[in-house]
């Protein structure tokens, strides 16, 4: 009697058995590809053969599909390059000037040193930075950030007169008797910038974008290189009691492809002794991702 009504239970279960795994799923995942594999009941058509009354539905769909990648909150930029134009603006009083020990007239000479003596050559007085790295790290929504890097920051004065430097054993100026065919003070600094930066746009590497802040800079190199027809090539390298730390406002504009930077020194290029009251800017363009 047992037996009979297991056998009994069996037969009268047996077609839902068969229906359900008939509709089972079957799920497989590749990478970010899911693959869906749903097998339906036999059709009701008789005229088919037997092994093609199964329907079978395969859906392939990709991973994360619907989630954005999440932005970084530090994004580094590896050597970036400036390439403009610099020059000064000058608040000397070259009649006080002229009574200190850094201003000298040498025989034979072209008189002494006055505003005319400093005057540049615009077109070839060059500012040219390398950095070796610029971050920027996110405040609020990728759109408020703070830049910061390390880099190196040169100034080519190109002046149009003869005013030269010289360090014999102290530290001067003085205009020379002849003429150069070119003329320049180098001086050159490593230099840490620190900004304040908003980009309208901040999922587009291309959009609008302007930075603001300030940069400190240490003096590592500075040279007053000659060239003339009775001397020939020179270069006098010294410090020329250049002040040692340049602190600048400095800013940055990006629009598209094209970013423009600019900066201004907020203390002067020469020591307070020398009496020169000189105060370096310099505008150009920045070769950067952003």
């Amino acid at each position: 009697m047992k037996k009979l009504i297991i056998l009994v239970t069996t037969i009268f279960f047996s077609p839902f058995l068969f229906a359900q795994s008939e509709t089972s799923v079957d799920t497989i995942k590749v990478g970010n590809y899911i693959i869906l594999k749903k097998r339906g009941g036999e059709d009701t058509d008789t005229t088919m053969p037997k092994k093609e009354k199964k329907n079978i539905n395969i859906d392939i769909s990709i991973g994360y599909s619907s989630k954005k990648k999440a932005k970084s909150n530090v994004s580094t930029n590896w050597f970036i390059f400036d390439l403009g134009f610099t020059n000064m603006r000058d608040q000397t009083n070259y009649t006080t000037a002229q009574s200190g020990s850094y201003f000298q007239i040498l025989k034979p000479a072209n008189g002494p040193v006055t505003e005319n003596s400093t005057n540049l050559i615009n077109n070839k007085s060059s500012n040219f930075n390398m950095w070796f790295f610029m971050q920027k790290i996110n405040i609020s929504k990728h759109q408020l950030n703070l830049k910061y890097g390390l880099g190196l920051e040169g100034y080519n004065f190109r002046y149009e007169r003869s005013l030269s430097y010289r360090k014999d054993p102290m530290n001067f100026v003085f205009n020379d008797s002849i003429n150069f065919s070119k003329n320049k003070l180098y001086a050159g600094y490593l230099t840490v910038p620190f900004m304040i930066n908003f980009t309208a746009t901040p999922d587009k590497k291309k959009g609008f974008s302007i930075s603001a802040g300030l940069s400190a800079g240490y003096l590592i190199s500075s040279r007053n290189k000659q060239i003339s027809n009775e001397r020939g090539k020179q270069k006098i390298i010294g410090n020329f009691d250049l002040e040692p730390f340049r602190l600048a406002a400095i800013g940055e504009i990006g629009l598209g492809p094209v970013r423009l930077y600019g900066s201004y020194s907020l203390n002067t290029l020469h020591k307070s002794n020398t009496g020169f009251q000189q105060y370096p800017y310099a505008l150009g363009i920045r070769f950067s991702n952003w």
